[in-house]
């Protein structure tokens, strides 16, 4: 009877202590939630800019590819690979001897047909002469006057042969056709080529073109904020190179092609960008950042948004200073905010701060801040 007793006393023990825990524990989550003070803001419109970058594809103003123009054996190579080279600067000589050959040649038969067509001239004057005295006929005349006009024509003949020649003689020296860079020769000396052989490339990288592609409702977006602005400011771009560094000159967008990729629903852009120290080389691979003007949007800080299963939330607050979720759709993210589509006004009241600390249907005390201080304030981060 005893033990009973005794059982009994220690479980009325535990239930007093388990009691006077939940009430414990029930008056600090009270004192907790009339404690808590969070700063809260509203939605603000503000004008700002945005960058967005492309994948681009660089390329050289110029960049043609060195073919040989007549066959022959390489006797001899001026540069280097990587040289810079001025316009008309010897790059390759070719085995010239037979190109040599036929030129004089050509001049040869160029001199024969010029001294066939003076003794031509000498017999016709004869001719003419003996048919004023009518000792021979008219047609005597006429047939070494046809002579004549066939030994001219075998005189431009032969100057177009000649002039043919000393062309195929000079394609035996290859020189460079502007200011560039040479590329790799695979080529060597002594080498035995064809007409067509690739011997190098050569760019003009003093200046390079950087291709990339935007969508449609992109583009769309571009081109009115142009007209929008009424300014070129708007086609002025950065180069981001492969390391994530920026180019140090910035370029302008020149073309926009004329129609768009059906396939993809893109339109190709061209910019172009300096490049007096030529860091840039041809093929090489970028990205080209473009700057947004974006007017009168709606922005809140990213800190005060939460994402649940694909949505996005904040945490507002009544006029019972009570805790709702709240979703909202957002257009983009900028730079410690997000640029509202729908979904929030400027008169939402949400939470800046501390939304970790908080759960809905919390009553809370506020603090109001005005978001355009804590956008002064992120900009300085």
């Amino acid at each position: 009877m005893f033990l009973i007793l005794k059982n009994r006393l220690i479980l009325l023990s535990i239930g007093f202590v388990l009691l006077a825990s939940a009430c414990n524990d029930s008056d600090k989550q009270e004192q907790t939630s009339q404690a808590l003070k969070l700063p809260i803001t509203s939605p603000i419109y503000i004008d700002t800019v945005n960058y967005v970058n492309y994948v681009a594809e660089i390329n050289s103003i110029k960049n043609v590819e060195i073919r040989a123009r007549v066959k022959g054996y390489i006797e001899q190579i001026h540069v280097d690979e990587g040289q810079k080279v001025k316009k008309g600067q010897l790059l390759f000589s070719l085995s010239n001897q037979g190109y040599k050959e036929e030129v004089l040649k050509a001049n040869a038969m160029l001199k024969s047909a010029i001294a066939e067509a003076k003794s031509a001239e000498l017999n016709l004057e004869n001719i003419k002469l003996l048919v004023s005295k009518n000792t021979v006929s008219k047609t005597e005349q006429d047939i070494a006057e046809a002579k004549l006009e066939a030994l001219y024509a075998q005189i431009e003949e032969a100057k177009f042969h000649e002039a043919t020649t000393k062309l195929q003689l000079g394609y035996t020296e290859i020189k460079a056709p502007f200011d560039g860079v040479i590329d790799r020769i695979p080529y060597k000396v002594g080498s035995l080529i064809d007409e067509g052989i690739l011997l190098t490339k050569i760019s003009d990288n003093q200046e390079v073109f950087a291709y990339f592609h935007i969508s449609e409702k992109e583009y769309l977006e571009f081109a009115q904020n142009i007209l929008k602005d009424n300014s070129d400011d708007d086609k002025d771009v950065t180069l981001v190179l492969a390391n994530d560094t920026e180019h140090p000159h910035d370029g302008s967008i020149e073309t926009i092609e004329g129609e768009f990729d059906s396939g993809v629903g893109n339109i190709a852009f061209r910019a172009r960008f300096p490049n007096p120290e030529l860091i840039l080389k041809n093929g090489s691979s970028g990205k080209v950042k473009i700057r947004q003007n974006l007017h009168k949007v709606l922005v809140i800080p990213q800190k005060s948004a939460f994402e649940i299963q694909d949505k996005i939330y904040v945490y507002v607050i009544d006029k019972d200073n009570k805790v709702k979720m709240k979703s909202f759709i957002p257009k983009l993210r900028i730079p410690h905010l997000f640029v509202v589509e729908s979904g929030l006004t400027t008169s939402d009241k949400i939470i800046y701060e501390g939304i970790q600390e908080v759960k809905e249907g919390m009553t809370v005390s506020v603090e109001p801040i005005a978001q355009k201080d804590i956008i002064a304030e992120l900009a300085k981060e």
